[in-house]
């Protein structure tokens, strides 16, 4: 069945899931579902200890069976060792069929791709596969489709019953003996929380690993004691040094500050760059680097962000301490200015990512943006972007709030080089759909600007501030130009990934690609 944004979704995946086709961002505006609701055993006895003395007995006590599903965050990304520690014991119990239900995976959690060949492992729902577990999804090792959502479609997913968390394992750098857990005031600060509310909330058991304990009560908390069933000391959770990873770094490219100053210089063109305006930027150098730009103009202009948003940096920090933001809310720390920043200044809060957003709550901030500026692996001329697969069929990425801030804000800009190495960025058809054009409003590249054809009130913002506008035709015609048009990938039948769009609905599918299959390309 074609959905919305003309991809063929099985009908088998359709019924086997019990889901739609994507019918477009807003279909279930205004329409009522029910919350989910986890099991919860009271805690009576006021001399009963929540502490244990390892993970292994942490899981006995949650009566770890085979084929539960256990859930993680991911604030330490590249430096987590809370996945590989928890799968670990679980092994040594002889538990199989685990299903993974993580705010995403990366790097650090390789030892997970071996687990999926040992049976150990059986289904993934996550916003981000990357390195070795996103070959094993994608080579067909994982026994189910992989199930990959945006942050707010996780939370949406885990409110709405579309997972049923058994065991909840929360990386907290502090933690009292009654389970207050906070992202800060220990050795291996993260920050914030945000991911592990939900999972805290809805999980019928909740495990808080630790690596610092604290005096009662650890106050204020991100996950409070009353969500919080058992605390164990480890030596370490997590390497704080790794949780700014190449995917955050900040650019010295020339090509890359070049498109973050047009990038700026597109913001400032627009309406929306006025008094109490709202921002958010991804990752990616180009699009990291945008916020630095900004500052002149916010200074010519004499004007200020209500609050900027997502996954916190230090030149977000930086414009706090200038008096150019008024607020900064966090559901994310890139960096240690910014795990330092939501420690000490009171204009930094910290929110859950159902508050960030999620997209059949009440209202999510997401939905307050003005501005967002993102990355993309490929856009296409209908403005889809793939956040997810590489031109080979490989999953390599992660939605993360990618389709939530598109949908939510006012103008969606995505920063991308026009080429990376021998790759085009802009092409006829993306490898994957992971955010759809009617959310994207521009895109800068290295050789111009294009805008959506939806907006033709941007267009001629841009065009009456003499900007360089192209077509995105125009673009993808100069890429295949340089580097030729590339062979479509032979993808087997077999689903291996799905991708929900942000209200549960399907809006594509990844299919197996054979391991190490070259590229070719016709020039």
């Amino acid at each position: 069945m074609l959905n919305a944004v003309g991809r063929d979704i099985p009908d088998e995946i359709l019924k086997r899931y019990g889901k739609e086709p994507f019918r477009g961002s807003n279909y279930r505006d205004d329409k009522p579902y029910t919350k989910a609701a986890p099991t919860v055993r009271g805690m009576v006895d006021p001399r009963r200890s929540k502490m244990v003395g390892s993970i292994r007995e942490a899981l006995e006590k949650c009566g770890a069976r085979d084929g539960m599903v256990f859930s993680f965050h991911h604030h330490f990304r590249d430096g987590d060792h809370i996945v590989n520690m928890v799968l670990e014991a679980a092994q040594e119990m002889g538990l199989r069929d685990l299903t993974i239900c993580a705010s995403s995976l990366g790097k650090s959690h390789s030892r997970v791709a071996q687990m999926i060949e040992e049976g150990t492992v059986i289904g993934i729902q996550t916003s981000g596969i990357r390195d070795r577990i996103g070959e094993d999804v994608s080579f067909g090792r994982l026994a189910t489709p992989a199930i990959i959502r945006s942050h707010g479609g996780r939370v949406r997913a885990i409110e709405e019953g579309d997972v049923h968390i058994d065991i909840a394992f929360i990386g907290a750098p502090t933690a009292d003996e009654y389970g207050n857990l906070r992202g800060v005031g220990g050795k291996s600060d993260c920050g914030v929380l945000s991911y592990s509310v939900v999972d805290s909330r809805y999980a019928d058991h909740v495990v808080a690993i630790t690596d610092t304990m604290v005096p009662f009560p650890n106050f204020p908390p991100s996950i409070p004691m009353v969500d919080v069933d058992y605390v164990c000391v480890v030596d370490e959770i997590g390497d704080p040094a790794k949780i700014a990873s190449n995917v955050i770094r900040m650019t010295q490219d020339v090509r890359e500050l070049k498109m973050a100053e047009d990038c700026a210089r597109v913001m400032a063109a627009t309406p929306y760059f006025r008094d109490g305006f709202s921002f958010q930027t991804g990752g990616g150098g180009a699009s990291l680097a945008a916020t630095r730009f900004l500052e002149p103009f916010l200074a010519e202009r004499q004007i200020h962000m209500s609050f900027a948003i997502g996954g916190i940096t230090k030149p977000l920090v930086d414009l706090l301490h200038k008096g150019y933001i008024r607020t900064i809310v966090d559901a994310q720390c890139f960096d240690q200015t910014a795990i330092q920043s939501i420690r000490e200044d009171p204009q930094h809060y910290e929110i859950s990512t159902s508050e960030y957003a999620n997209p059949l709550n009440k209202g999510a901030f997401v939905n307050k943006l003005d501005f967002v500026i993102l990355g993309a692996l490929e856009i296409d001329t209908d403005f889809n972007v793939n956040v997810t697969t590489g031109s080979d069929g490989v999953l390599r990425g992660a939605p993360g709030g990618h389709p939530d801030t598109a949908a939510g804000c006012q103008c969606s800009i995505i920063v991308a080089p026009l080429i990376r190495g021998r790759i085009p960025t802009v092409v006829d058809r993306v490898v994957t759909c992971v955010t759809p054009g009617e959310n994207i409003d521009v895109l800068v590249t290295d050789y111009g600007i294009a805008v959506n054809s939806r907006r033709k009130d941007l267009l001629q913002w841009l065009r009456d501030a003499k900007l360089p506008l192209i077509t995105i035709e125009e673009l993808r015609d100069i890429a295949y130009s340089i580097v030729g048009r590339p062979d479509p990938i032979e993808f087997h039948d077999e689903v291996v990934g799905i991708i929900e769009a942000r209200d549960g609905s399907i809006i594509d599918v990844v299919r197996r690609v054979e391991p190490q299959k070259p590229l070719h390309w016709i020039v």
